[in-house]
């Protein structure tokens, strides 16, 4: 089975791991869980890329996994 199969299938772990098995993505769930939340610090983190990064945040948010928000200074 190939990785890009992994979505259309019925196992629900398969299905996570299509959303998630991928090691940038992994890295932001790891940094999610340590308290980081801005763009910036993931950057920072994870030393990926502003592309690769909003990429798996995007997929991530559509999945409903993370919760995108607006930052207030206040």
């Amino acid at each position: 089975m190939k990785w890009s199969e992994l979505s259309d299938n019925w196992c629900p772990v398969a299905r996570t791991l299509s959303i998630v098995g991928d090691r940038w993505t992994l890295l932001i769930l790891r940094d999610c869980f340590l308290g980081l939340s801005r763009f910036e610090q993931f950057i920072e983190s994870s030393g990926m890329t502003r592309h690769i990064l909003a990429e798996r945040l995007k997929r991530l948010v559509e999945a409903g996994i993370l919760e995108r928000r607006k930052y207030s200074d206040g």
